[in-house]
This record gives structure tokens, C-alpha cells and sequence, in this order.
């Protein structure tokens, strides 16, 4: 068997460097391209230079005859600039925390009204609190005037915020490993925005009674 031509093994191995080079720079890059993918037309222009780079490590090791790891990585990263359409814009929560007054927004677990269920965000506010989706649609808004109490409490092994107003009840459910600091995170949050109650006063009789 004859050995492979110095010049080709070596060439090959530069190629595998590259490509390893290229795909570590695309892990350091992946914030910045989630970014960019918010722009229609910056990521146009990616998904062009990422499908001719692709395009270019498929070809040349099978020009070369060199290891076929590139053109695998060139493959996905073709096959990646082809399906990858520009992500939609997320919803600014913190526009949304302005347009709505509120002071903070903490996590409101699964919420249930109706017929609906949806994971919720509460916008804590020092007149109301707003009830929000992820899509933040506001589907609730509790006057802080009105509140009567905010209690976490665990019932069959969940953690729910109970909210009470004007006769009124909103329960907000949370599981997982930290369905309690949450439950308790929003409890605090909504009390501390509670106007305290005024005490009773005795009543004095008149002199001379």
C-alpha cells in the first residue's frame, strides 16, 4: 500500500482545524446570531454566507479525498441556513411593565379564567396588578385598593397565590422544584404594594353619659 502524499495528509489536517475553529466560533457566536435572527434582513444575509460556507466544506473534502468530519459539519450548516426563518419578535416586557405602570412583574405560574390556561406573568403595580400572558395580553387586572389578602399556600402537593379582592378570588398555580420560592416571591411582591388596613378606633362616649 502506498502512503497518502504529505501535502494532502497535511492539508487535511489544516481542514480538520478549520472546521473546528468554525464551530467554536459558532458557540461563541450563538448570542449574537439569536439576536441578529430579529432582523429579517440581517439574517437573510446570514443564511446566505452560512449556506455558501456550507456549501464549501461539503465540497472540497470530496475534492480532496480528506476526512469526511467537514462536510458533515458543512451539510448541517446548509441544511441550517435553508429551514432557519427569522425569529419572531419577542415582546418587551419591560415597555409593557411601563405602558402598565407596574413597578415589577414577577412569575405568576399557570393561571386558569374561563376556559383558558396559560403560564402568567403578573405586573405588579401601586394601583393595580395586570394579568398577563406570554404574549403579554392582558387578561386581568386586580385593583390594589380592593385586595384583601395574598396568600401562598401548598395544597396536594402544589403551591398556589391566593389572591382575594372584592369578593372576588384569583388562583395562580405553580409546580416544580421552586413552586414555592415563586409562590412566596409573588406573595411578597403584592403585599408590599397592600395598603394596610386602618385600625378601629373605640368610640368614645359622650361626656356626661
Amino acid at each position: 500500500m502506498s502512503a497518502a502524499p504529505p501535502r494532502s495528509v497535511g492539508f487535511g489536517k489544516k481542514l480538520r482545524q478549520l472546521a473546528v475553529g468554525v464551530l467554536f466560533a459558532l458557540v461563541l457566536l450563538i448570542p449574537k446570531i439569536l439576536h441578529v435572527r430579529r432582523n429579517p434582513r440581517s439574517w437573510m444575509l446570514v443564511r446566505i454566507f452560512w449556506g455558501v460556507a456550507g456549501a464549501a466544506l461539503v465540497v472540497l473534502p470530496l475534492g480532496f479525498g480528506t476526512s469526511f468530519v467537514p462536510a458533515v459539519v458543512g451539510l448541517a450548516m446548509f441544511v441550517s441556513a435553508i429551514l432557519l426563518p427569522p425569529a419572531k419578535p419577542d415582546a418587551d416586557t419591560g415597555e409593557k411593565a411601563r405602558e402598565l405602570g407596574a413597578l415589577v412583574v414577577v412569575n405568576g405560574g399557570r393561571f386558569t379564567l374561563r376556559e383558558a390556561s396559560f403560564a402568567a406573568q403578573l405586573f405588579v403595580g401601586s394601583e393595580h396588578i395586570s394579568v398577563c400572558d406570554s404574549r403579554l395580553q392582558s387578561f386581568l387586572e386586580i385593583p390594589v385598593s380592593e385586595i384583601t389578602s395574598a396568600q401562598a399556600e401548598e395544597s396536594n402537593g402544589r403551591w398556589f397565590l391566593r389572591v382575594n379582592w372584592a369578593n372576588k378570588t384569583a388562583a395562580f398555580g405553580y409546580r416544580g422544584v421552586f413552586a414555592e420560592h415563586l409562590a412566596r416571591v409573588a406573595e411578597t411582591t403584592i403585599r408590599s404594594v397592600m395598603r394596610p388596613a386602618l385600625p378601629v378606633l373605640p368610640q368614645r362616649r359622650a361626656a356626661g353619659a
